[in-house]
């Protein structure tokens, strides 16, 4: 085996006017729509786009290969073309950005393509969106098809929307879409439907591609999705056989692929899936935005976001669950606490933290791997051959791995833990790897830096397989021998401590270190070309070196080839049990996410949250203000039930009010997503909904229905600078006010009065009036127009107040629903022996006698006043 020793050189404010935050639990169902015509159907015709999907396998060399090689290893050609040996080094060949220029080869309308305006807004994106809406009768019914070129996975998605299309708005946003595809007939100049205008709105910086309508072919998607589905998951047929308009999504997403990546997926290759809106917590892009869930809002590269916050996950796939499961949160309670009881296990067992920590570390990204290892090339080229021998070698290092894993599960206790245990008990992770290891060397690993992988890939065959590939690398070890004894030569001829080093762009080359050396003339000799200098660090290179990283170039294109050859071989036989690896990397990807929620619950004071049908939060903290500020935030208590379930929150200015309806959300996801929440004790209703509106544009007249709905059947925290809306606890027994606490100082020798803010939320409205006009005063305006203003707010308050006085009728029935919804909830959740809850019943029992006791002392002061 060879080794080298080669060095290797690696490149170098305000608080808004209103604020409203609600978690709703309503849920809506969608059917389809009744369409008669044959309109609204997607297909246009039957344009024949299906394509082989099958594989071939590269032929072997002829002996006239073999006599071409020799004669090179002989007479090695001078090749003096830079651009060629940068070529045959290229690695992983990179995505192509599709040119449109060549329109008759692909699928596109000649209107093709709106460049993307920011190429920033979608660094690192990769995720395809395609969407269709359905016209005449079932327009608003939508379909989506997505799919990640670094994750063979399908999602399909069909839905009704709004005429806002805010389901569309927000799935596309929660993707991060690398481009969004649609058809031509929606987005015809000066006939650009709604949606259209919409998306391109709101996603000003992602490509935009118009496809011809005739690709979005239900029928066709139908035919891919049979085709290509890995067994695994074809029970998604059923669900997916009359939902017309993703299969048409699908059609045009899978055709476009095609064409963009050069590349078909596999036959069974693929991991479809079908995901309704019911599923997860809807949290518009809006609301994410505000809570900051992924984005710092202030800079986009900050960690203080709940994602920076919880984020310890160690693989890739880890950490693109958790951000999918933050966007999206879960919605069934009992899937919530699995994930729970297995955090709390995580936490309890030491061994299993740290055993899971340091056997995940070591994964690369399964996804991504999958999801070269079922694409077939179309082109056989020197960079896919070396990509697939990287793949194999990375798959190989995989599996590797999954004993271990294996046994840090075994003595696992809760479900989850012991389902996914369970899973990787598989016998075709073994039947794999003993496949690959009948051709792949046993300690050809995967490695960092691009000369041990380089040597990796180079000697990944087992000897004696290929006669050819045999000779290729004896060829290339000739080489690289040869360049180690050139380097020493000059070493010896100049005396200088010259050494050879590698990098992926310059190939061999020559460095060497100098401390007060002088050179004769000054200058190094000329022998010496493409010389670089940092301080006393001397690169360079020779014409011979050149000459010879040619050859080696040459080498290694055989080697690569001919190794390619048998790589195909050995996929084609482990490729019908490759789809274990979904398994391996849902597991990976899982286990990733909780142990990063666990890791998190050991750097914070964290406790496990209940699901009851109240929201009651004793000593909460904001997740992620502990992070921007250094030290704890200030707790508060938060209850929140059916018998007050819209609270008002009054306070000036810079009070906390914004940021405690921000906690009162963050501590809701996190709760939702399985994750433990910063409080000493967390009760939470699961909100399938998550609404928050921040700023003083929001229209309450066309919004005026949705307000009502929230008051009647949603969790809602209102926080406000009108003082008088107030009243509505008046009008309403499900409506509680709150306020931030303040304090008042004023300096004895200046006589100036601050303003303390205490940052605690306590019952009653805020009696912190006028605080604009306190403002104006300390501004340059004349003293009589705030005095004239001082009198017009005292005269409107006291008429509001004179109208504020609650009736005793009202007053009755508040206390008749609180003792009703307390006791209902008693019922319902109540863990308390029987003493407690009889003193607990005697409590309600006295709220309740006191409040008929106030109902009928204010009836008595309202009969004196009119006598």
């Amino acid at each position: 085996m060879f080794h080298s020793s080669t060095d290797e050189v690696t490149p170098g404010g305000d608080t808004p006017e209103c604020v409203g935050t609600s978690f709703a639990d309503t849920t809506t169902s969608y059917g389809p729509p009744s369409v008669s015509s044959n309109s609204s159907r997607m297909s246009v015709d039957d344009a024949s786009t299906s394509s082989s999907h099958g594989s071939s396998c590269p032929r072997m060399p002829t002996a006239g290969h073999l006599q071409s090689l020799r004669s090179r290893v002989a007479n090695p050609p001078l090749l003096t073309s830079d651009s060629t040996s940068t070529h045959s080094r290229g690695s992983t060949p990179r995505l192509r950005t599709p040119r449109f220029a060549h329109a008759a080869r692909t699928p596109l309308t000649d209107h093709t393509a709106t460049s993307c305006s920011s190429a920033t807004s979608t660094t690192g994106a990769s995720v395809i969106v395609s969407v269709v809406e359905g016209r005449g009768l079932a327009r608003g019914e939508i379909g989506m098809a997505s799919l990640n070129l670094k994750c063979p996975e399908l999602i399909l998605s069909q839905f009704a929307d709004t005429s806002t299309y805010s389901k569309v708005i927000t799935k596309i946003h929660i993707l991060v879409p690398l481009e969004i595809l649609m058809p031509d007939t929606a987005s015809e100049k000066g006939k650009g439907t709604k949606l259209f205008s919409l998306i391109t709105e709101n996603f000003s910086g992602v490509a935009f591609t118009a496809i011809q309508r005739k690709y979005f072919n239900e029928r066709k998607g139908l035919e891919y999705i049979q085709q290509l589905c890995a067994p695994e998951y074809s029970t998604v047929l059923m669900e997916v056989q009359s939902k017309y308009y993703c299969l048409a999504a699908a059609a045009a997403l899978l055709k476009y692929l095609e064409f963009i990546q050069n590349s078909v997926y596999a036959p069974k290759s693929l991991k479809v899936s079908f995901k309704g809106s019911e599923q997860t917590a809807m949290i518009d892009s809006a609301s994410a935005t505000n809570l900051e869930l992924v984005v710092n809002n202030r800079d986009h590269r900050s960690e203080h976001t709940l994602f920076g916050v919880l984020n310890h996950t160690r693989t890739s796939g880890g950490a693109r669950r958790l951000r999918s499961n933050i966007l999206e949160p879960l919605v069934d309670v009992d899937t919530i606490n699995i994930r729970l009881d297995s955090i709390q296990e995580m936490l309890q067992k030491e061994e299993l933290f740290f055993g899971l920590k340091n056997a995940i570390g070591h994964f690369l990204d399964t996804d991504q791997l999958l999801s070269v290892l079922v694409q077939i090339p179309k082109q056989e080229t020197v960079q896919v051959a070396e990509a697939k021998i990287t793949h194999v070698i990375q798959l190989k290092h995989t599996l590797d791995l999954v004993p271990c894993l294996r046994t840090v599960l075994k003595e696992c206790n809760t479900a989850l833990l012991k389902a996914y245990s369970t899973s990787l008990e598989d016998n075709r992770f073994d039947m794999i790897l003993e496949q690959i290891k009948t051709v792949i060397n046993d300690d050809t690993t995967y490695l960092k830096g691009s000369l041990n992988m380089r040597t990796q890939k180079c000697y990944a065959v087992r000897p004696n397989i290929s006669e050819f590939l045999d000779i290729a690398r004896r060829a290339y070890t000739e080489i690289v021998d040869d360049i180690a004894a050139l380097v020493n030569q000059m070493a010896e001829k100049y005396g200088l401590p010259m050494r050879t080093s590698f990098s992926t762009a310059r190939g061999f080359f020559i460095q060497m270190k100098l401390d007060g050396m002088v050179f004769q003339n000054g200058k190094l000799p000329s022998e010496f070309i493409k010389v670089t200098k940092q301080k006393n660090n001397y690169s360079f290179t020779t014409v011979d070196l050149m000459k010879m990283n040619d050859r080696c170039d040459e080498a290694l294109r055989e080697i690569f080839h001919m190794s390619y050859v048998v790589i195909c071989q050995l996929l084609s036989t482990v490729h019908e049990h490759i789809h274990c690896l979904y398994k391996l990397s849902d597991a990976v990807s899982m286990l990733d996410m909780l142990l990063s929620l666990a890791n998190a619950c050991t750097i914070s004071d964290y406790v496990r949250p209940e699901f009851t049908d109240t929201l009651a939060i004793k000593q909460g903290r904001h997740p992620i203000l502990k992070w921007i500020a250094g030290q704890q935030p200030v707790s508060n208590n938060t209850y929140i039930s059916e018998s007050s379930n819209f609270v008002i929150i009054t306070g000036p200015n810079m009070s906390g009010k914004s940021t405690y309806l921000k906690q009162v959300a963050l501590c809701q996801i996190m709760a939702q997503i399985g994750s433990f929440v910063p409080a000493d004790y967390a009760s939470f209703r699961v909100a399938d909904q998550i609404f928050t509106r921040i700023g003083v544009d929001d229209d309450f007249e066309t919004s005026s229905s949705t307000f009502m709905l929230e008051m009647k059947e949603a969790f809602t925290l209102f926080a406000t600078h009108f003082l008088e809306l107030c009243q509505l606890e008046s009008l309403y027994p499900n409506v509680e006010n709150q306020h931030m606490e303040v304090q008042h100082t004023r300096n004895v020798e200046t006589g100036v009065e601050n303003v303390v803010y205490a940052y605690l939320i306590n019952r009653g409205c805020s009696e912190e009036r006028h605080y604009g006009l306190k403002a104006a005063e300390m501004t340059a305006l004349p003293p009589a127009i705030v005095h004239e203003a001082k009198t017009i707010a005292s005269n409107v308050s006291q008429q509001l107040m004179a109208k504020q006085q609650s009736d005793p009728e009202t007053q009755i029935q508040r206390a008749v629903y609180h003792l009703a919804t307390r006791l209902l909830q008693t019922a319902r959740n109540s863990r308390l022996d029987s003493e407690s809850l009889r003193m607990y019943l005697k409590g309600l029992k006295k709220q309740y006698e006191a409040g008929l006791q106030a109902a009928e002392q204010l009836a008595a002061s309202v009969e004196t006043e009119e006598e």
